[in-house]
Protein backbone atom coordinates (compact mmCIF):
# COMPACT_ATOMS: atom_id res chain seq x y z
CA UNK A 1 0.00 0.00 0.00
CA UNK A 2 1.60 3.50 -0.98
CA UNK A 3 1.48 5.15 2.14
CA UNK A 4 -1.10 8.15 1.61
CA UNK A 5 -3.54 6.32 0.16
CA UNK A 6 -4.30 5.33 3.70
CA UNK A 7 -5.85 8.81 3.95
CA UNK A 8 -8.68 8.32 1.52
CA UNK A 9 -12.08 7.99 3.55
CA UNK A 10 -14.79 7.95 1.44
CA UNK A 11 -17.14 10.82 2.67
CA UNK A 12 -20.31 7.93 1.20
CA UNK A 13 -19.18 5.44 4.31
CA UNK A 14 -21.27 5.65 7.94
CA UNK A 15 -19.32 6.74 10.67
CA UNK A 16 -19.01 3.83 12.69
CA UNK A 17 -17.57 2.27 9.01
CA UNK A 18 -15.20 5.00 9.06
CA UNK A 19 -13.80 3.58 12.25
CA UNK A 20 -13.05 0.37 11.14
CA UNK A 21 -11.25 1.57 8.18
CA UNK A 22 -9.11 3.95 10.48
CA UNK A 23 -8.55 0.57 12.54
CA UNK A 24 -7.57 -1.09 9.36
CA UNK A 25 -5.52 1.26 7.76
CA UNK A 26 -3.54 2.12 10.91
CA UNK A 27 -2.94 -1.81 11.38
CA UNK A 28 -1.26 -1.70 7.87
CA UNK A 29 0.80 1.21 8.56
CA UNK A 30 1.64 0.15 12.09
CA UNK A 31 2.79 -3.06 10.86
CA UNK A 32 6.89 -3.68 11.73
CA UNK A 33 6.93 0.06 12.75
CA UNK A 34 7.01 0.40 17.22
CA UNK A 35 8.58 3.67 17.42
CA UNK A 36 6.02 5.79 18.93
CA UNK A 37 6.38 9.29 17.30
CA UNK A 38 6.40 7.56 13.91
CA UNK A 39 2.91 5.58 14.84
CA UNK A 40 1.66 8.50 16.84
CA UNK A 41 2.10 11.02 13.49
CA UNK A 42 0.59 8.56 11.00
CA UNK A 43 -2.46 8.54 13.66
CA UNK A 44 -2.77 11.81 13.77
CA UNK A 45 -2.98 12.08 10.11
CA UNK A 46 -5.39 9.33 9.54
CA UNK A 47 -7.76 11.06 12.35
CA UNK A 48 -7.32 14.23 10.99
CA UNK A 49 -7.98 13.00 7.00
CA UNK A 50 -11.35 10.70 8.64
CA UNK A 51 -12.84 13.75 9.89
CA UNK A 52 -12.65 15.84 7.02
CA UNK A 53 -14.61 13.22 5.30
CA UNK A 54 -17.38 13.19 7.45
CA UNK A 55 -20.24 15.38 7.51
CA UNK A 56 -21.15 17.85 10.43
CA UNK A 57 -20.21 17.97 13.25
CA UNK A 58 -17.29 15.42 13.07
CA UNK A 59 -16.26 17.55 9.73
CA UNK A 60 -15.36 20.51 12.01
CA UNK A 61 -12.75 19.07 14.36
CA UNK A 62 -10.07 21.45 14.55
CA UNK A 63 -7.37 19.81 16.38
CA UNK A 64 -6.78 16.05 16.38
CA UNK A 65 -3.51 14.69 18.14
CA UNK A 66 -1.69 12.84 21.36
CA UNK A 67 0.19 14.10 24.49
CA UNK A 68 2.54 11.61 26.12
CA UNK A 69 3.70 10.73 29.54
CA UNK A 70 6.75 12.62 31.28
CA UNK A 71 7.07 11.81 34.48
CA UNK A 72 7.39 14.56 36.59
CA UNK A 73 11.22 16.24 36.48
CA UNK A 74 12.02 15.11 32.44
CA UNK A 75 11.13 18.25 30.40
CA UNK A 76 11.81 21.89 32.77
CA UNK A 77 12.10 24.89 31.16
CA UNK A 78 14.86 27.90 32.18
CA UNK A 79 12.05 29.43 33.76
CA UNK A 80 11.17 26.00 35.86
CA UNK A 81 14.81 25.52 37.27
CA UNK A 82 14.89 29.26 38.00
CA UNK A 83 11.67 29.28 40.31
CA UNK A 84 12.93 25.68 41.95
CA UNK A 85 16.04 27.49 43.01
CA UNK A 86 14.11 30.52 44.31
CA UNK A 87 11.70 28.43 46.05
CA UNK A 88 14.41 25.43 47.37
CA UNK A 89 14.79 26.26 50.34
CA UNK A 90 11.18 26.88 50.79
CA UNK A 91 9.99 23.47 50.01
CA UNK A 92 12.96 22.03 51.72
CA UNK A 93 11.64 19.35 54.21
CA UNK A 94 8.64 19.51 52.91
CA UNK A 95 8.38 16.30 50.81
CA UNK A 96 6.27 17.76 48.17
CA UNK A 97 6.15 15.80 45.10
CA UNK A 98 5.56 17.24 41.46
CA UNK A 99 2.56 16.01 39.13
CA UNK A 100 3.60 14.23 36.23
CA UNK A 101 3.29 16.20 32.95
CA UNK A 102 1.58 15.39 29.88
CA UNK A 103 3.95 16.55 27.03
CA UNK A 104 2.71 17.76 23.27
CA UNK A 105 2.97 14.98 21.15
CA UNK A 106 2.47 14.24 17.19
CA UNK A 107 -1.13 15.97 16.13
CA UNK A 108 -2.65 17.72 13.04
CA UNK A 109 -3.98 21.76 13.71
CA UNK A 110 -3.17 24.69 15.38
CA UNK A 111 -0.35 24.79 17.83
CA UNK A 112 -1.09 23.50 21.12
CA UNK A 113 -0.61 23.72 24.78
CA UNK A 114 2.51 22.10 24.98
CA UNK A 115 2.29 21.14 28.46
CA UNK A 116 -0.56 19.76 30.89
CA UNK A 117 -0.25 18.40 34.53
CA UNK A 118 -1.92 14.89 34.93
CA UNK A 119 -4.88 15.93 36.70
CA UNK A 120 -5.14 19.32 35.45
CA UNK A 121 -7.92 19.73 31.96
CA UNK A 122 -10.39 17.05 30.26
CA UNK A 123 -6.52 15.60 28.89
CA UNK A 124 -5.10 15.51 32.29
CA UNK A 125 -8.66 13.87 33.80
CA UNK A 126 -8.77 11.74 31.36
CA UNK A 127 -5.03 10.35 32.20
CA UNK A 128 -5.23 10.62 35.83
CA UNK A 129 -8.50 8.59 36.00
CA UNK A 130 -7.65 6.50 32.81
CA UNK A 131 -10.84 7.10 31.23
CA UNK A 132 -12.34 8.65 28.21
CA UNK A 133 -13.79 11.83 28.76
CA UNK A 134 -16.16 13.13 26.15
CA UNK A 135 -17.45 16.35 27.05
CA UNK A 136 -20.24 18.37 24.89
CA UNK A 137 -19.61 21.69 26.20
CA UNK A 138 -16.34 22.42 27.32
CA UNK A 139 -16.62 25.72 28.71
CA UNK A 140 -18.37 24.06 31.40
CA UNK A 141 -15.65 21.33 32.16
CA UNK A 142 -14.28 22.83 35.38
CA UNK A 143 -10.50 23.51 34.89
CA UNK A 144 -10.79 23.33 31.04
CA UNK A 145 -7.50 24.28 30.00
CA UNK A 146 -8.50 26.76 26.07
CA UNK A 147 -6.06 25.52 24.14
CA UNK A 148 -7.87 27.16 21.14
CA UNK A 149 -10.77 29.35 21.90
CA UNK A 150 -12.53 28.19 19.04
CA UNK A 151 -12.83 24.84 20.36
CA UNK A 152 -16.49 24.14 21.97
CA UNK A 153 -16.47 20.25 22.76
CA UNK A 154 -13.55 17.68 23.20
CA UNK A 155 -13.14 13.97 23.80
CA UNK A 156 -10.19 12.70 25.39
CA UNK A 157 -8.87 8.87 25.24
CA UNK A 158 -6.03 7.45 27.34
CA UNK A 159 -3.50 5.02 25.63
CA UNK A 160 -2.27 2.19 27.94
CA UNK A 161 1.16 0.94 26.81
CA UNK A 162 -0.06 -3.13 25.81
CA UNK A 163 0.17 -5.58 28.76
CA UNK A 164 1.21 -2.94 31.20
CA UNK A 165 -1.94 -1.52 32.29
CA UNK A 166 0.05 2.08 32.61
CA UNK A 167 -1.17 5.17 30.62
CA UNK A 168 1.24 6.70 28.67
CA UNK A 169 -0.53 9.00 26.25
CA UNK A 170 -3.71 10.36 25.55
CA UNK A 171 -5.47 10.69 22.34
CA UNK A 172 -7.33 14.52 22.19
CA UNK A 173 -9.38 15.74 19.28
CA UNK A 174 -11.20 19.07 19.74
CA UNK A 175 -14.70 20.14 17.77
CA UNK A 176 -15.42 23.49 16.57
CA UNK A 177 -19.24 22.61 17.22
CA UNK A 178 -21.05 21.76 20.67
CA UNK A 179 -21.64 17.81 20.83
CA UNK A 180 -19.29 17.19 18.58
CA UNK A 181 -18.86 13.26 19.22
CA UNK A 182 -20.89 10.69 20.78
CA UNK A 183 -20.87 6.74 21.90
CA UNK A 184 -20.02 5.72 17.96
CA UNK A 185 -16.81 8.08 18.53
CA UNK A 186 -15.80 7.01 21.82
CA UNK A 187 -16.19 3.07 21.45
CA UNK A 188 -14.17 3.69 18.17
CA UNK A 189 -11.68 5.76 18.97
CA UNK A 190 -11.26 3.35 22.23
CA UNK A 191 -10.36 0.50 19.78
CA UNK A 192 -8.32 2.42 18.11
CA UNK A 193 -6.45 3.89 21.65
CA UNK A 194 -5.88 -0.27 22.30
CA UNK A 195 -4.06 -0.78 19.33
CA UNK A 196 -1.92 2.22 19.18
CA UNK A 197 -0.97 1.16 22.95
CA UNK A 198 0.19 -2.58 21.70
CA UNK A 199 2.05 -1.36 18.64
CA UNK A 200 4.21 1.02 20.09
CA UNK A 201 7.68 0.74 22.05
CA UNK A 202 7.12 3.30 24.73
CA UNK A 203 10.19 3.14 26.05
CA UNK A 204 10.54 4.54 29.85
CA UNK A 205 7.53 6.24 29.15
CA UNK A 206 5.99 3.71 31.67
CA UNK A 207 6.15 5.16 34.64
CA UNK A 208 3.19 5.41 37.71
CA UNK A 209 1.15 8.62 37.72
CA UNK A 210 1.33 9.14 41.27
Amino acid sequence: MVHADASAFPSSISKRDAYALLYVQASSLFEEQTNWVSNLSNAASLLWHLYRAQPAPLSAVNWAGFYTLAPAGHLKTRGDQQQEEEEEEEEEGEGQQERPLLVLGPFMGKPACQRIAVGQGVCGTAAAEQRVVRVGDVGAFPGHIACDGGSKSEIVVPVVAGGQEQVVAVMDIDCAEMDGFDEVDEEGLAKFAELIGRSCDWGGRVSPLS
